[in-house]
């Protein structure tokens, strides 16, 4: 008994300390992110629009709405389909076209993301002959799309069948049992899967450079090109302008926290659906 008590506490400290070794490189570079950035930003530099190359200050405020309309877009692209294709997976477990639906939805989550973009270039961006907003929402949904899938189905897996067989025996067509039961039970994860999907395309830069391009004024239009806090980012930091490498650095603290925000809320989610099961 004692050498098991022993052994546990090893290998439980092990585990500690490859948890704080895994995590360490993690904090380190977002405390340095938060070191070089903090200190400009301010309610001008969330609020301004970029100044011309030689002038100082300007703001992000272009690329703050661009991220939320590119990553709004993307959202009503992604959700219905992805939320559609988890209800049918965790209902219908069998099938030569379910083993397709499943293939497919791999292929996506395994293709990189610069990938992606160049394929939305190819079906919007070239034809069009012009940058947009639009396609690079497109390229970002289907990223985003796989994630809201997974989590869809695995959230509805774990709803008990007697919930769906005591809809049955009052007679309930089987539709309003997946649209008043099912959904309803599994909403909280199907939530969380929808925030985390957010979180993970919110940072893409890759499928922007080939679709959205950036710009540096406020475009409300979404078939022109938009800016976005990534490609920002990316932009500023290559730039050999010390303002606005101080800026991309104020740029990556904020994105940094929007996309804590999102996984924190995330969690909650994960949490309150777990209580109320």
């Amino acid at each position: 008994m004692k050498k098991r008590l022993v052994i546990d506490k090893v290998l439980f400290s092990l585990i500690i300390l490859f948890s704080f070794i895994t995590i360490m490189p993690l904090f380190l570079i977002l405390v340095y992110i938060i070191k070089e950035g903090i200190g400009i930003v301010n309610w001008n530099f969330l609020t301004g629009l970029p100044k011309p190359v030689g002038e100082s200050g300007g703001g992000i405020f272009n690329a703050i709405l661009g991220t939320a309309i590119i990553c709004l877009m993307a959202f009503f692209m992604a959700v219905p389909i992805g939320v559609g294709a988890g209800i049918y997976l965790s209902e219908k477990k069998e099938g030569r076209f379910v083993e397709l639906v499943r293939i497919c939805i791999d292929i996506l989550q395994s293709a990189p993301s610069i990938v992606l973009g160049i394929i939305a270039y190819l079906w919007l961006v070239k034809p069009m002959k012009a940058f947009s907003a639009f396609s690079g929402s497109v390229a970002l949904a289907i990223m985003m799309l796989p994630v809201v899938v997974y989590n869809t189905e695995e959230s509805l897996k774990i709803i008990p069948y007697s919930l769906r067989e005591a809809a049955f025996a009052l007679g309930v067509p089987y539709y309003k049992v997946i649209l008043k039961v099912v959904i309803p039970s599994g909403l909280s994860g199907i939530i969380t899967g929808i925030l985390i999907g957010i979180s993970r395309i919110a940072g893409e830069t890759a499928p922007l450079l080939f679709t959205a391009f950036g710009s540096p004024h406020v475009n409300l239009n979404p078939l022109k090109p938009m800016a976005s806090l990534p490609l920002l980012i990316f932009n500023y930091a290559l730039s050999p302008y010390p303002e606005w490498i101080k800026q991309a650095w104020g740029a990556s603290v904020i994105l940094c926290f929007m996309i804590f925000l999102l996984n924190l809320l995330s969690r909650i989610g994960t949490k309150r659906w777990k209580v109320t099961l």
